[in-house]
């Protein structure tokens, strides 16, 4: 098999050519192109037609070269001729190579065995490939090399390209849901003075004009609840958000998140809401409420509930009033490990969330009845002080959404924040603009929040976050 570098050669070669016939070969504007797949579908037996697109096999046979063409919407079969094209033509398309992108002009047949053909009577050259195609790309072992070149894997793999056809379905049906219930999409910066709305570490930079320090958002929270107390009563965010952590098969340190509040609802609208809008992203998907992902039947007919403070007592014996130290203790008596010598919110959850998610292999489970402790914008029960109104929902084996009754008072707020800072002791500042707007008054919400690339994951049986991220972070290429 020839090298790499050969044949990149051996395609310059076929440049130079092209460009000492006179002809500029990286094309302008091709107007009048049809879509492969209307061509198809709308085939007749010596019909004009129209088409654009990629190169993607030659068979040559003398005077007469058959090549596949491929668009964004299918590919075809055409035919080059050289009694057709005239001999300086053919010659010309002698330089081209797998890979080169072409508009072409001709007329419909069929071929002997019933193949739809395009008899080309006129080509232009658009783009000269110098890189030849690989050949197996995709059963590549190392997969992170279809991730850093996203382009290739795009060009020889449908499958790929289905993925992320079908994540703009989803994203547009999201959006239509919301817009059709009266919700306003807004924008809120990404660039933020006081990293907040969630937990974890931001990234951070600076700002030269202004010299001060500015964090990438971890979360839009605080500002769509700002826009609540200004009388934006139904908000949504599709959202960029950033995390200076870890990278796994579910973790992307910079990952789409949908954020949408509601005026006047609570945590327990907020789970019907969250049921109808993913059960209306499906069924658009799909056509109905059931899918399949990584070899398990996902029913979205059937939407349970569990108890977080239940399930803490079942099984570990802690109630929500025990101290910090309790908690460990209980914890490490059943055999659980705990790093460091404190408990950090997210090392309870993630263990919450190793005793749900396989109950949530066929159908989504609502995680209820968080501690209070661990939800510092939530509202409490109106029952019990020590429980927030807040759910997680669980689905395919994975977290994919986190909701509560918004927590509207200033003061209690206030002592939150300070409670929090003091426990996890770190060197943070109190948002005090968000604190002043809740005391112009916001009004009660459900608040929701959804993983926008965990849902594609699910909704296209994609193992890995990575799968429906276009350009996924990576490790430095070593060249």
């Amino acid at each position: 098999m020839a090298h790499i570098d050969d044949l990149i050669k051996q395609r310059i070669a076929n440049l130079k050519s092209i460009q000492d016939k006179g002809i500029y070969p990286y094309g302008r504007k091709f107007e009048g192109a049809a879509a492969i797949k209307d061509v198809r579908d709308g085939f007749k037996e010596g019909k004009s037609c129209t088409i654009a697109g990629r190169i993607m096999a030659i068979r040559a046979h003398g005077k007469s070269i058959f090549c596949d063409l491929k668009d964004r919407t299918d590919r075809i079969q055409f035919y080059i001729g050289k009694n057709d094209i005239g001999e300086d033509s053919f010659t010309l398309f002698e330089n081209l190579d797998i890979g080169d992108i072409i508009g072409l002009k001709g007329e419909l047949f069929k071929t002997r065995t019933g193949e739809p053909t395009v008899k080309v009577l006129e080509f232009t050259l658009l783009s000269k490939s110098l890189r030849p195609l690989p050949e197996k790309w995709h059963g590549l072992k190392d997969v992170e090399t279809r991730y850093r070149q996203r382009y290739v894997d795009l060009i020889v793999n449908d499958d790929v390209k289905k993925i992320f056809y079908a994540r703009t379905k989803v994203i547009s049906s999201i959006r239509a849901f919301l817009d059709e219930r009266g919700y306003l999409e807004v924008e809120t910066p990404m660039m933020q003075s006081i990293p907040g709305g969630a937990a974890g570490s931001p990234f951070k930079t600076h700002h030269k004009a202004l010299d001060m320090d500015l964090y990438l958002r971890i979360a839009p929270e605080i500002y769509l609840k700002k826009l609540l107390v200004g009388g934006l009563e139904r908000v949504y965010e599709i959202n960029r958000n950033f995390r200076n952590e870890g990278i796994s098969p579910r973790h992307n340190p910079e990952f789409t998140m949908l954020e949408v509040y509601t005026a006047y609802g609570d945590c327990e609208f907020t789970i019907k809401l969250t049921e109808e809008l993913i059960t209306y992203a499906a069924e658009t998907l799909f056509g109905k409420k059931s899918f399949q992902y990584q070899g398990k039947d996902i029913d979205l007919s059937r939407w349970e509930r569990i108890s977080f403070a239940e399930l803490m007592k079942e099984e570990f014996g802690i109630k929500p009033d025990d101290p910090q130290h309790e908690w460990i203790k209980k914890l490490k008596s059943k055999g659980v490990k705990i790093e460091g010598k404190e408990l950090s919110r997210t090392q309870l959850i993630n263990i919450v969330g190793e005793l749900v998610e396989p109950k949530a292999g066929t159908h989504p489970v609502f995680v209820v009845d968080m501690f209070t402790e661990l939800c510092p914008l939530a509202k409490t029960k109106a029952d019990n002080p020590l429980i927030s109104d807040r759910f997680e929902l669980y689905m395919g084996g994975m977290e994919v959404a986190n909701a509560y009754s918004e927590l509207n008072d200033p003061i209690e707020q206030k002592r939150r924040f300070e409670d929090d800072i003091k426990e996890t002791k770190e060197k943070r500042k109190i948002d005090e603009d968000f604190i002043r707007a809740l005391e112009y008054g916001m009004p009660p919400a459900g608040g929701l929040g959804i993983g926008i690339d965990r849902l594609i994951m699910l909704l296209t049986d994609s193992p890995s976050i990575r799968d429906v991220i276009l350009f996924p972070q990576l490790r430095k290429e070593a060249l």
